[in-house]
């Protein structure tokens, strides 16, 4: 396709896009342009949940059904007015960068103390939004810390995943008991659909913590959870256990790694949507065993966020000790 050019005008700033007709979901014939209509229109609640966040960008220049690259240093080629937040690449905490299942573009500068640093693109205005999805970043990765203070998480997550034989509901299951646990000591949790196969539960906490500590926290429950259920629960990452099982995994909770933000599109065939849910839309879909209840696209999460609002507010706002 020849690169058919054209400058929005967003917020008194001016965005090159290019090949707004190039169709990045094949099956449903979405296009890039459909793409930056989608974030556009969920911008106002999008971007308080991006606002202080190192982005890794997930890129698909050739559609969903072709290769992908996980991008965290910044491109060079980015506006000036984009902001930018160096992250050092080894911390005290320790733990592995993010591996990507594509190619990876992650290079790391040296500072004067000799520490390597990534500088991350910061992508919390509307058109630094509109210029990383005309870059094809269909998916907004994030850390669980904002740039003022990265070894200091805002949440502390799960992220449910089915393995071979177990469903959605399954994890709305497991969902369930996480909360209920977190109720037991007084503190609130929050689902979202990952817009992909699995469920996750934020637990806002906004006070001073470390990843340590929300990393044992994950873990000590996980474990529990899995002996109580071993059945249907399993805590271990080794993929051959998961079979007939959802995996809960702790292990998102560290600096190094990052959690598809809500509200974010995800390289599925047909266009889907991380989403947030109310609890009881995850108990009907457990009780009823229909995982479609949990499944969204951009059209029906803009009309969600019409009719309820940031579902997802909360874990912005919420203050909570562990």
């Amino acid at each position: 396709m020849s690169r058919q050019t054209s400058v929005l005008r967003v917020d008194g700033h001016e965005v090159e896009v290019s090949n707004l007709a190039k169709v990045l979901y094949p099956a449903a014939g979405f296009t890039k342009g459909d793409v930056i209509n989608y974030y556009i229109g969920i911008a106002p609640v999008l971007l308080p949940h991006l606002e202080e966040r190192a982005l890794t960008m997930k890129r698909y220049p050739e559609g969903v059904d072709k290769f992908f690259f996980y991008e965290k240093n910044c491109p060079v080629h980015r506006p000036k007015w984009l902001r930018t937040v160096r992250v050092p690449t080894k911390r005290k905490s320790g733990g592995a960068a993010p591996r990507a299942a594509g190619r990876s573009q992650a290079a790391s500068t040296r500072r004067a103390d000799g520490a390597d640093e990534t500088s991350y693109c910061v992508v919390d205005t509307r058109p630094g939004l509109v210029w990383a999805a005309n870059l094809a970043d269909l998916e907004l990765h994030v850390s669980l810390a904002r740039t003022r203070a990265l070894q200091r998480p805002t949440v502390l997550v799960f992220d449910l995943d089915p393995g071979e034989g177990a469903t959605l509901p399954d994890c709305g299951r497991v969902a369930l008991e996480i909360r209920d646990r977190f109720a037991a000591g007084k503190l609130k949790c929050f689902p979202k659909t990952s817009g992909s196969k699995g469920l996750q539960v934020y637990v806002p906490l906004n006070t001073a913590v470390t990843f340590d500590r929300t990393k044992e926290v994950a873990r000590a429950l996980a474990e529990a959870l899995a002996t109580a259920f071993p059945d249907r629960i399993v805590a271990n990452m080794r993929k051959e256990l998961r079979k007939r099982k959802v995996f809960i995994d702790w292990s998102q909770n560290d600096d190094h790694k990052t959690t598809v933000c809500v509200y974010s599109l995800r390289a599925t065939p047909q266009p889907a949507v991380s989403t947030p849910l109310e609890w009881k839309e995850v108990e009907a879909a457990v009780r009823k065993k229909d995982g479609e209840r949990l499944r969204f696209g951009p059209e029906e999460v803009l009309a969600r966020v019409k009719k309820h609002g940031d579902l997802f507010e909360p874990v912005l706002t919420l203050k909570q000790k562990i």
